[in-house]
């Protein structure tokens, strides 16, 4: 049964979502007709809109989410508009390598960063193979991009700080960074509501 929303039924439609998908909280949202309805899909319109990213990028960014979160209809979802936008199976593969990758080095530098004052473990060697990173796909810039932003989405301070330094280096500005951290974020929201 579909939830009885407009506005929730427009914002399905135009990522390609079956409206008949069973979410409880777009439910309860809908049936209260609650103002964060109308939020969301301007939010999630605005930040997939970016002056600063084109469609590609962007459905790629929101791939990574839906990935980060393990959501399946998001995952199916943003997979198929960025193809529509010209994604190839390479650059939807390295997005979900990239996901996987970040969450490797997230928790893993997280831990040696709580663990500031413990040298032993700041003075080995990760020993994590990263060859992906080498010569990625998507290009370096938006490869360094999207770790930012997953490491931004798992609150990896260490590396949020570096990738945010290489993306720069690569080229991208502040307000690059900034749009894509939105977008990132939206979707994250989104991700809980769906």
């Amino acid at each position: 049964m579909a939830i009885q929303n407009e506005t929730v039924q427009n914002m399905l439609n135009d990522l390609g979502i079956d409206v008949s998908i069973n979410s409880i909280s777009l439910e309860k949202l809908a049936a209260a007709d609650n103002r964060f309805i109308k939020d969301l899909k301007l939010n999630v319109s605005s930040t997939l809109n970016s002056a600063n990213l084109n469609k590609k990028e962007a459905y790629l960014l929101a791939l990574s989410v839906a990935v980060n979160e393990k959501h399946t209809v998001l995952t199916e979802a943003f997979d198929a508009l960025a193809r529509k936008e010209g994604a190839t199976d390479a650059e939807i593969a390295e997005t979900h390598a990239c996901t996987a990758l970040m969450n490797t080095n997230n928790v893993f530098y997280r831990f040696r960063h709580y663990m500031h004052n413990v040298e032993y473990y700041n003075n080995q060697p990760a020993g994590l193979r990263m060859s992906i990173m080498m010569n990625p796909v998507l290009g370096k810039e938006f490869f360094e991009l999207m770790s930012l932003t997953v490491s931004a989405l798992n609150g990896c301070e260490r590396c949020v700080t570096s990738h945010e330094a290489s993306v720069k280096q690569h080229g991208a500005s502040e307000q690059r960074i900034y749009d894509a951290i939105r977008l990132v974020a939206v979707i994250k929201s989104l991700a809980v509501v769906l």
